[in-house]
């Protein structure tokens, strides 16, 4: 069978927060030090057989970022707004017709409203747990924002919500998948580049010793699906864990070129 579409796929970072070991990680090593942690917003941009962009082709951005007021009650600064790294990277964010949600952390999906156009893929899983029982329970909805939720409801309402139940095609070339774990509805984003499958695992795994050594963030629902999460996303890879791109480590801008060289510090190329 033929390979499906190929994408170039970019990191866009637009906070930074120092972190300590024990603020990150359940039970962890009190000789860490410093983990800190980079906020990303990612875009996915098909390309033709040339390697070129595709004229008419449709990006697909995954996650949406905090909104500045948010971010800034929360003791997050915004560095630079992702509508404006998404500009310089030639991609315009009111003509983007599809965001995938990973979670509804406010971190990921705070700044919906600067896609007006867009249908927002979220599990069903997520949206049930957002809406049920569990928010009862103030462990579980200290990251999330009732009005970011209700954002999505209404977004529901506007016919601009499309459920994924598990793991389920988008495009040709990109795919969601349900993990489970840091959230009941978090999902994970495979990607077809020149390099083969990329996964953007979003906050299914947050650090790179989440996938290597089987540690465990400080926000979760489940520690099971957490820990078999981190199995899943290896698969999706092919097992080349190089070609999982974790949700929040610093590491990421180290490891990955700048986007173009305007946009060093702020943008790499994951492919």
């Amino acid at each position: 069978m033929a390979n499906p579409p190929t994408y170039e796929v970019h990191a866009c970072k637009y906070a930074h927060l120092p972190r300590k070991g024990h603020e990150v990680q359940i039970m962890a090593d009190p000789h860490d030090a410093d983990w800190p942690m980079d906020y990303f917003v990612w875009v996915a941009i098909p390309l033709g057989e040339d390697g070129r962009r595709m004229i008419g082709a449709r990006p697909v951005v995954i996650d949406t970022g905090f909104s500045a007021e948010v971010g800034a009650r929360r003791g997050r600064k915004m560095l630079r707004d992702p509508a404006v790294t998404l500009r310089d990277l030639g991609i315009e964010p009111n003509e983007i017709q599809d965001v995938v949600i990973t979670h509804l952390h406010y971190d990921h999906v705070g700044g919906w409203a600067m896609f007006p156009k867009a249908r927002f893929h979220i599990q069903d899983k997520e949206m049930n747990f957002v809406t049920g029982r569990h928010m009862t329970k103030k462990t579980f909805r200290h990251a999330y924002e009732v009005e970011e939720v209700v954002a999505m409801v209404r977004a529901l309402y506007g016919d601009r919500v499309v459920f994924h139940d598990g793991d389920e095609e988008i495009v040709p070339g990109l795919s969601v998948h349900h993990i489970g774990g840091h959230t009941a509805g978090i999902q994970s984003v495979r990607i077809w580049t020149r390099n083969g499958w990329l996964v953007l695992a979003s906050d299914a795994s947050h650090y790179y010793w989440g996938l290597h050594d089987e540690k465990l963030f400080a926000i979760v629902f489940s520690v099971a699906d957490m820990l078999s999460g981190y199995d899943k996303l290896k698969a999706l890879a092919g097992g080349r864990v190089e070609m999982v791109v974790p949700g929040h480590d610093a590491e990421v801008m180290k490891r990955y070129p700048a986007s173009t060289p305007e946009l060093a510090g702020w943008a790499v190329r994951l492919d």
